[in-house]
């Protein structure tokens, strides 16, 4: 029999083989175990595993040997279900099992994901004494490792009695794999502490983590244990190197490893194209592709993605088309599934979604990563509601949504404000059980964005394990709708239960405090920000300029906007709408033309901000100035720049000539537009243009109370009792209902929330006695437009306000006059 073997390796064919194991027949060696073990392994390693089992079959008693290797070829061949069988029937059939027979059932179990079967085989490890079989440990290891139950592997790993460089591997690359990078680091320095030899499949895993940390300094200590290590290294490691070095944001580097290397494979050809992409460089990546295609490097599926991410990058339309070309000439149909959503993401991002719809039908629409993509190209380009009918047409295919598909869907109601559609969607959601965290904080943002908090607020409850993605999305939630004082409390009890914050979090509390005018709150914050490490970013010191200037600390707010190494169109118009809102035009103009000196542009909001800055102060020539200025930058006035300008002719009393520009309007104007001309008309008693301003609202669609409550009050104030009546009447008809204003003040590092017409709140009876006493003294009937209304009912929520500070003002100068001096 022995001289058969060599035979076994020289057949490269299915028919050679058939035709030894035909001339073993008539020579009577079939029967012989050697042989039909090795005839089971080779048609195995050719694929028929049929002819493998027919073999098998034909002995009656095969022993342990034989049923190891026919469980190790279905292992081979990803027959995981089959090799769990046959390891079973093993069990029935034979009370002695080998030692070697178990590295390929736990194998199996973890390609099948069988954590149950996988359980009982340890169990039978244990029985049979094979615990501390150094290969059998190590095949445990990868089993826990892989089906995710990190902590028994780690278990098994500390018990090991001997650990080889393959059991090191092993755990480091299960922490890696799963995300847990700074666990596979933390084994790692153990493995260098501990003088274990390193190889290069455990610098690959180390690599990887080191590029997801993004940490250069760890990445640089990586390289240097290779290299005084004298670790082999291959084409892979160069490949990890490069990638490595990309992501923790040193591009030179792994362009050095990647010019250092003379004989390039397409796997660190494709590492280097991805860097490129990865550092902005698309031009040299795509330089590198067509120096890969001269060299006659063949691309693989991998490559190609990477290039048509450096043509959308660069918004090259006619190149990826080429690259699209090349796929089709050179046949990789076969990878169609698996680049159908780059193309999908390509010809999206070059603004052509008619192409990428093309190619979700070319995939057959069966590739549901290809609709996912499609889905959230439609969202990312504003088109919402074709998002949501490409949801209800992979319906229609039989495709069942993934959290992916269900989280852009989400994504596309809440950005258009579309609540019934995401109602329908949570339905859905609730019924297929898809309750993982992704999509319960694509739920919280759906419902914040429609207005739903409530809603919301009820998604986050039922949440067990609360990440800071979840905190962050209710913060924000909050901070969203205006509920700025219940996404400061909420903040507080995420900094309490010590949750680790991130840019996120500190960005929608800013906001929350910039609302609410908590200056207090927001420099604890700037402090915390700077004790936590968190980098200043752009975001960051724009909502920190935001927050200082709303609060009035203008000095701060220029402070931080000095410091900042960078500005954004964004950071110049907040700094801008600071002065403007506290009535220092001639900061905001002297600061919008040192914004046009460092070469920003201004964009709409900017100009929305001077020209507001304008109105305020009651600058006339210069509003005008500015709001002609806008076209110099190819800025179309829109509604918004029109009801700024009639707000601030109209301030101004020259009511006639905003009058003339809303009639020239190549556009109706909306309530914004007339709601600013009526407020001119209140201010300098224009009762003849009140008439019509009125017909123009009744004739608008608004929601906004607020212009019909400024029309009856100028009646009201007239004494017109009877169209004050009228206005009141036509707003309970048409089912408006004035929402209450509330106002806050700050004192002694505390919000206090007031709201209008409210009188439950702390001094109450204080605070009216006190306006009542003022109203007197200013000779007035305090807005007390009938005797029989009440000052409490009167009033509005900054009057309270304002009672409630020169209350709390006097008692402390009191009780300042009235203390004892520190040395008598």
């Amino acid at each position: 029999m022995t001289l058969y073997m060599p035979l076994f390796r020289s057949c490269a064919t299915l028919r050679s083989l058939t035709q030894l194991h035909a001339h073993l027949f008539v020579s009577g060696l079939h029967g012989d175990p050697q042989a039909s073990t090795k005839l089971i392994e080779s048609y195995a390693q050719m694929g028929v595993l049929q002819s493998s089992r027919l073999v098998f079959e034909t002995f009656s008693e095969p022993d342990s040997f034989m049923w190891g290797v026919l469980i190790k070829t279905h292992v081979w061949n990803q027959c995981f279900q089959e090799a769990i069988s046959l390891y079973d029937g093993m069990i029935l059939n034979q009370s002695q099992i080998s030692s070697y027979i178990f590295p390929s059932v736990l194998r199996a179990c973890s390609g099948f994901r069988d954590l149950s079967n996988g359980s009982r085989v340890h169990g039978r490890i244990i029985k049979s004494g094979f615990e501390h079989d150094a290969v059998i440990e190590t095949s445990l290891l990868s089993m826990y490792g892989e089906l995710d139950f990190l902590d028994d592997a780690r278990k098994i790993f500390d018990e090991m009695p001997i650990r080889d460089m393959v059991s090191w591997s092993s755990i480091i690359s299960s922490y890696v794999e799963r995300g847990e990078v700074i666990e596979g680091l933390d084994v790692f320095r153990l493995m260098v502490s501990e003088n274990v030899e390193l190889d290069h499949v455990t610098m690959l895993s180390v690599a990887e983590a080191c590029a997801e940390l993004g940490i250069l300094r760890q990445a640089r200590s990586v390289h240097g244990h290779i290299v005084r290590r004298k670790i082999e290294i291959d084409g892979l490691v160069d490949s990890s190197l490069i990638v490595m070095y990309s992501k923790c944001g040193d591009f030179s580097s792994a362009k050095k490893i990647f010019l250092r290397v003379s004989n390039r494979s397409v796997t660190l050809r494709t590492a280097m194209i991805s860097s490129c992409n990865r550092s902005g460089c698309f031009e040299e990546a795509l330089e590198l592709f067509a120096e890969m295609l001269e060299s006659k490097v063949q691309p693989n599926f991998v490559t190609l993605m990477s290039v048509l991410g450096s043509c959308a990058g660069l918004g090259r339309l006619k190149e990826g088309k080429s690259i699209h070309g090349y796929m089709i000439r050179n046949c990789v149909n076969s990878g169609y599934d698996f680049l159908g959503p780059a193309l999908i993401d390509f010809y999206a991002q070059c603004g052509k979604l008619t192409n990428s719809k093309k190619v979700l039908y070319a995939t057959g629409q069966r590739n549901i990563v290809a609709w996912n993509m499609l889905i959230s190209s439609y969202v990312q380009s504003g088109f919402l509601k074709e998002a949501l009918l490409l949801l209800v047409g992979m319906l229609a295919q039989g495709l069942m949504p993934d959290s992916f598909s269900l989280a852009s869907s989400l994504s596309a109601c809440g950005d258009g404000g579309l609540l019934q559609p995401g109602l329908l969607i949570h339905s859905h959601i609730t019924k297929r059980g898809f309750w993982n965290e992704f999509v319960q904080n694509a739920l919280i943002d759906m419902y914040s964005k429609c207005g739903s908090v409530n809603l919301a607020y009820l998604i986050f409850e039922n949440i067990q394990h609360k990440s800071v993605v979840a905190w962050n999305s209710m913060i924000c939630g909050f901070s969203q709708n205006g509920n700025s004082l219940e996404a400061i409390c909420f903040f507080d009890q995420m900094y309490l239960n010590c949750l680790e914050m991130n840019e996120v979090s500190f960005l929608s509390v800013i906001q929350a405090c910039a609302d609410s005018g908590y200056l207090e709150k927001g420099k604890w914050l700037h402090h915390k920000l700077i004790t936590y490490g968190v980098r200043n970013t752009i975001y960051i010191d724009t909502a920190l300029t935001d927050l200082y200037s709303k609060c009035g600390d203008l000095q701060t707010a220029r402070r931080v906007f000095d410091s900042m190494p960078e500005r954004s169109v964004v950071s110049w118009s907040v700094m801008i709408a600071g002065y403007g809102i506290h009535g220092q035009i001639t900061s905001a103009i002297s600061l919008f033309i040192k914004m046009l000196e460092a070469g920003a542009t201004p964009n709409d909001v900017t100009f929305m901000n001077i020209l507001t800055a304008c109105s305020h102060a009651g600058y006339v020539l210069e509003g005008k100035y500015y709001f002609g200025f806008m076209r110099e930058f190819g800025i179309e006035p829109n509604s918004e720049h029109l009801a700024c300008l009639v707000d601030l002719l109209s301030r101004a009393g020259d009511l006639d000539e905003a009058y003339r520009i809303i009639n020239s309007m190549p556009y109706p104007a909306d309530a914004s537009i007339w709601g600013a001309l009526l407020n001119g008309c209140r201010i300098h008693q224009r009762m003849d243009m009140i008439q019509i301003i009125e017909r123009e609202l009744l004739n608008i669609s608004t929601n906004d109370t607020g212009y019909y409550t400024l029309l009856s009050n100028i009646y009201a104030e007239g004494g017109n009792w009877s169209e004050f009546r009228r206005v009141r009447s036509v707003m309970k008809s048409t089912g408006l209902k004035k929402v209450p204003g509330y106002s806050t003040i700050e004192l002694d590092k505390r919000i206090y929330w007031f709201g209008a017409g409210d009188s439950s709140y702390l001094l109450a009876n204080e605070i009216y006695f006190f306006l009542e006493c003022f109203s007197s003294l200013a000779g007035e009937e305090f807005y007390n437009v009938k005797s029989d209304v009440s000052v409490s009912n009167a009033c509005n929520s900054e009057e309270p306000v304002i009672a409630y500070g020169l209350i709390n003002a006097n008692a402390r100068t009191e009780e300042k006059n009235s203390s004892k001096p520190y040395f008598s």
